[in-house]
């Protein structure tokens, strides 16, 4: 939906609820993935870095305050996560187009469901460290 006044849709419009997705090519179908990596990089880049931060909060708390040993492994797990992320981001355009090659007419929408529904598991993946912290903590603390 437009902004009534600036007629102009927002981002979250534009990323998310593309009204009408109806790409004429497969190219046109991976230019509309790869518009979006970066929105998706950069969302999921701050997720792991709020949960690194706040996961190396709760091992720093008494009792133990370990403050996540070894570094090095857990660097390596980073770098492995994003390098994962961006493949498995890379299937999006060939499972849209393998939909459409199925469902013909009927798949128009299919590219921006996906998208929303692997940016949402996504972030929420990322973000699965910080309640298994919390609870670690608790069980250290009060077990």
């Amino acid at each position: 939906m437009d902004d009534p006044v600036t007629g102009e849709s927002t981002a979250v419009e534009k990323y998310f609820f593309t009204p009408l997705y109806y790409p004429r090519s497969a190219w046109s179908v991976v230019r509309w993935w790869e518009s979006r990596r970066l929105l998706n990089n950069v969302s999921v880049g701050a997720a792991g870095a709020s949960s690194l931060g706040i996961a190396a909060v709760f091992s720093a708390l008494p009792p133990s305050g370990d403050f996540l040993q070894p570094w090095t492994g857990l660097l390596t797990a980073v770098l492995v996560y994003g390098v994962m992320a961006n493949l498995l981001y890379s299937l999006g355009a060939p499972a849209d187009l393998l939909l459409r090659r199925f469902l013909g007419d009927r798949a128009p929408a299919v590219g921006p469901v996906m998208f929303r529904y692997g940016f949402v598991f996504s972030l929420g993946l990322t973000l699965l460290p910080i309640p298994v912290a919390a609870l670690g903590w608790v069980l250290r603390a009060f077990l």
